[in-house]
């Protein structure tokens, strides 16, 4: 065995704080929440500080004493994460705000942020003795999932929605995935793989319906406090479906605050949605800590179509404590500027790119940030998955 140094403790429940042994094999706690990872974080103080990463791995596991592997014979990489940060120079200066950053999640194994999260559970998954991994999916997920379990050894179960975008099925082919097509959201195929889970013996690594895909999208949040210099940004534009990432860059910066490494100054949280599936903007909207389902989601951004998320609460609570908003955008607002990013900064984007986008030029318009922010965009998954959507938008 050659450990990682994680300072893992145990689980605990987001709600009720219920805590569950770290070798045990957990989904959502009975209360209903989701089950989060702790560390001993004084003990992680001692074994690493912000100074001390210059030189190891350039990928999202230069962090392993506070994530949750403890052989690094488990980890299944493809080389994820530490992903670039790049000016945004000429659409800065049309916006009139010269720190834009873009956080470029295209250049990850499959061609988004979801590699993070999926390599890490499924990371954990080997760990942990699990052979078969079952997941719903609009998309990107089913890729990621398809790919580190073929590179683990195991089987993988997507399961999509009928009009999924064609590369996501071949994607997801190729990598040796089961396949099954359902009618309907991804919340229709929740429900098919949790029947399938349950009849068949599958592992669900939905969102947030395990503890570690959080941990691995969290890196998210190391690596942009680590490009900036330990001095984290005003915004941050997340387009939000499951919203783990977003969930995770906050609980990263808390633990990054208890390690030392920053002050409690935290970042705007802004969740992007498209209009026709918006369910965290209107509970930010109407005061409610939990977004319900939206009914009839429709959005030709694949991975914002999610009518309900789990960690809903989470997201809220993060984006009010932290000062920041919910909007949604239409879809023609949205693919005019994918078609921006391309034209003007060199960045092939998916929709949900556009969205984060549009939002900003949404809080731009309403004075909602000032031309002085450190401004950072999240640009989550690349346009050539999306090829068949785009055509039509040109």
């Amino acid at each position: 065995m050659a450990a990682t140094n994680t300072t893992v403790t145990d689980l605990y429940c987001s709600k009720c704080n219920a805590r569950y042994d770290i070798n045990s094999i957990q989904t959502l706690c009975q209360c209903g929440g989701p089950i989060l990872v702790d560390y001993d974080y004084h003990k992680a103080a001692k074994l690493i500080d912000r100074s001390n990463t210059v030189g190891r791995a350039s990928s999202m596991w230069r962090f392993p004493e506070i994530l949750p592997v403890f052989d690094t014979e488990n980890i299944v990489s493809l080389g994820e994460g530490f992903t670039p940060l790049l000016p945004a120079p000429a659409i800065g200066k049309d916006l009139g705000c010269p720190h834009i950053y873009f956080k470029d999640e295209t250049v990850n194994p499959t061609g988004s942020f979801k590699a993070r999260g999926l390599g890490m559970a499924v990371s954990r998954a080997k760990e942990l003795g699990i052979e078969k991994l079952i997941i719903p999916t609009a998309g990107n997920a089913g890729s990621a999932v398809a790919a580190y379990a073929a590179r683990a050894g195991l089987k993988s179960l997507v399961v999509m929605p009928k009009d999924v975008p064609a590369p996501f099925l071949v994607d997801s082919v190729y990598h040796g995935a089961e396949i099954e097509l359902v009618e309907g959201s991804i919340a229709d195929c929740g429900k098919r793989a949790a029947e399938r889970a349950a009849a068949e013996g599958w592992f669900a690594v939905a969102t947030l319906k395990e503890p570690y895909r959080i941990e691995g999208k969290k890196t998210m949040g190391y690596e942009l406090a680590e490009q900036f210099g330990y001095t984290l940004p005003d915004v941050i534009i997340y387009p939000t479906g499951g919203g783990t990432g977003l969930i995770g860059m906050w609980k990263a910066f808390d633990e990054m605050e208890t390690m030392g490494w920053i002050d409690g100054k935290r970042p705007k949280m802004v969740a992007v949605q498209a209009d026709g599936c918006a369910p965290i903007p209107r509970a930010y909207d109407e005061g409610k800590e939990d977004a319900g389902m939206w009914e009839n989601p429709t959005t030709v951004a694949a991975g914002l179509r999610v009518p309900s998320a789990v960690g809903d609460f989470l997201m809220l609570r993060a984006i009010r404590k932290s000062g920041g908003t919910a909007l949604a955008v239409s879809d023609d607002e949205l693919m005019a500027c994918t078609k921006e990013l391309a034209a003007r900064e060199g960045i092939f984007s998916s929709p949900e790119g556009g969205a984060s986008l549009a939002c900003l030029k949404k809080l731009i318009e309403s004075e909602s940030v000032k031309s002085s922010d450190k401004i950072v965009v999240f640009i989550t998954g690349g346009g050539y998955k999306y090829l068949d959507v785009l055509e039509d938008y040109i």
